[in-house]
């Protein structure tokens, strides 16, 4: 009972008493060419399905906060490896036909550096969508009061995560375009705006160690590095004068549990352990004695362990990978109770034409659910024990640091990415599929993979998009981007400029106004 009982401190075994009904794990990872091909993709793979639970990747020009452009090192990119979206009006394409403030409708956005200017065009579609509808039903446009009242309820029920963790990025994945402390301000800005308007159903941040894991660091250091990361941003929003209490209902956490089944058992729940008990300081700092946890029907689930398939050399040339492994993730999410499971589902760079590869993962995860539950105590105590050590180590060794603190996880991922490959060439430390129980009757191989590519047509359309869309506000975005720089000056809120500026400035112009008083970002060396 180390756990506790679903609901209950220290939420080990579950954040909430009770599960969401008639909405499985499941995200459909989505993201190619323009926002007309991803929006028909998201479509597919949405068929059918009770919940509308997609997951959005972004090609690299947008992850860099860039616009489409026929310059050689852009161009070639646009629209590859993720969509393409530079405007409003790409966001509203791309999640045309969802209602994005239906209980059933949750979307996920794979996206850092510019995070909070993709979300400000989010959240906008979102109003949009409501403004729209509610014009259609009455036949005539909302008064300013009802304009008023419909954005509020828009903002309160939209349901969904932005990644827009800067500090692993710095750390692991290097989509970082402005400066870490303004990047951190952002973030700020962004929570005291979802505090302010009661956006309680929209995670701001998604604290996440799949990539630090992708980076090379073992299980026991993911989860001390991505523990530290979310108390940092925790005693950031602290220093800021907001309450515990309110703004951490929008903080999430995504781990990666690779192919290691002891990891699945004992992963998230030694986080919550871990994260309760060294959270208890700040928990004083609270104006209520105890926290009120929302039930899972009613609000949305602050920490959400994700399930990711870590993209090593053994398991990265197929996709189909190995049905015990798909199983076992699969049960250990539903068994935890996780907000969503990504396992079984190839990477946006490999395509996937079909319907065949997102809906065997769907099924496999809820095939598991008549899989008995199993329990592993003395291990996971000892996983905890080794983990606590790590995060109090990372904490101490980053005060030390000062600035330079944050590219520690960095500095030791590689060696220890070498130390796992090598245990696992050698068989010293078996994983089902990969290097023991492997199919008797071989792999097979494929001699060709196609990869998924957008088409000149797509990168011409976008960059007509995107010049008209700039033509038609060419009057208005002057301004609108003066009046954005000044705010960042006078360290006002600048979320809440980003959200009228999108409306008539594009992804690049965006970035480059923020460049000039937020700074670039400039890697340690």
């Amino acid at each position: 009972m180390l756990d506790n009982v679903p609901g209950s401190f220290p939420y080990a075994a579950g954040t909430f008493a009770f599960k969401r009904e008639g909405e499985d794990p499941t995200r459909m990872f989505a993201g190619e060419g323009d926002a007309f091909r991803t929006n028909r993709r998201f479509k597919l793979v949405s068929e059918g399905l009770p919940a509308k639970r997609l997951s959005t990747a972004f090609d690299s020009v947008t992850l860099y906060g860039n616009d489409p452009d026929l310059r050689p090192d852009i161009y070639g990119k646009v629209g590859n490896s993720g969509v393409s979206i530079a405007t409003l009006d790409d966001m509203k394409v791309l999640y045309g036909g969802f209602d994005l403030c239906s209980p059933s409708t949750s979307v996920s956005m794979t996206i850092n550096g510019p995070a909070p200017t993709i979300l400000a065009m989010f959240m906008n579609t979102a109003i949009d969508q409501q403004l729209d509808r509610f014009a259609t039903d009455n036949g005539r446009e909302p008064t300013d009061d009802e304009a008023a009242k419909i954005r509020a309820w828009a903002l309160a029920n939209v349901r969904g995560t932005v990644q827009a963790d800067i500090l692993k990025e710095d750390q692991g994945q290097n989509t970082c375009i402005f400066s870490t402390e303004f990047s951190l301000k952002v973030m700020g800005d962004i929570a005291e705006h979802f505090v302010r308007h009661q956006v309680r159903n929209f995670y701001s941040v998604s604290i996440s160690g799949y990539h630090i894991a992708e980076a090379g660091a073992n299980p026991i250091s993911q989860l001390a590095f991505t523990l530290s990361n979310g108390f940092t941003f925790v005693e950031a929003y602290l220093a800021r004068g907001m309450h515990v209490d309110d703004f951490a209902p929008n903080l999430s956490f995504f781990f990666s549990n690779g192919m290691d089944p002891e990891v699945h058992r004992a992963g998230p729940c030694r986080a919550a352990h871990l994260g309760g008990g060294d959270a208890r300081p700040l928990r004083r700092q609270r104006a209520q004695p105890e926290a009120q946890v929302p039930r899972a029907d009613l609000g949305p689930q602050p920490a959400r362990p994700g399930d990711r398939v870590q993209r090593h050399p053994h398991h990265a040339a197929g996709a189909d990978r190995d049905l015990r492994q798909l199983q076992l993730a699969a049960h250990e999410c539903l068994r935890r109770g996780d907000h969503h499971s990504d396992r079984g589902e190839r990477a946006p760079r490999d395509g996937d034409p079909d319907d065949h590869q997102p809906r065997m993962g769907a099924g496999r995860r809820t095939r598991t659910r008549t899989r008995a539950r199993s329990s592993s105590t003395n291990m996971t105590e000892l996983v905890e024990e080794s983990r606590a050590g790590r995060v109090r180590e990372d904490r101490r060794a980053r005060r030390r640091a000062g600035s330079d603190g944050n590219r520690l996880p960095a500095r030791q991922d590689p060696e220890e990415s070498m130390h796992y490959e090598m245990l696992k060439h050698t068989g010293e430390y078996p994983i089902i599929g990969v290097n023991s129980f492997r199919n008797p009757h071989g792999d097979p191989t494929p001699t060709t993979l196609e990869l998924a590519r957008s088409t000149d047509d797509e990168k011409q359309s976008q960059l007509a998009r995107l010049h008209g869309f700039q033509a038609r506000h060419a009057d208005a975005a002057p301004a609108m981007l003066t009046r954005l720089q000044e705010a960042v000056i006078a360290d006002q809120n600048v979320f809440e400029i980003l959200l009228d500026a999108v409306r008539c400035c594009s992804l690049g112009q965006i970035t480059n106004a923020l460049f000039e008083v937020g700074g670039q970002y400039r890697r340690s060396m």
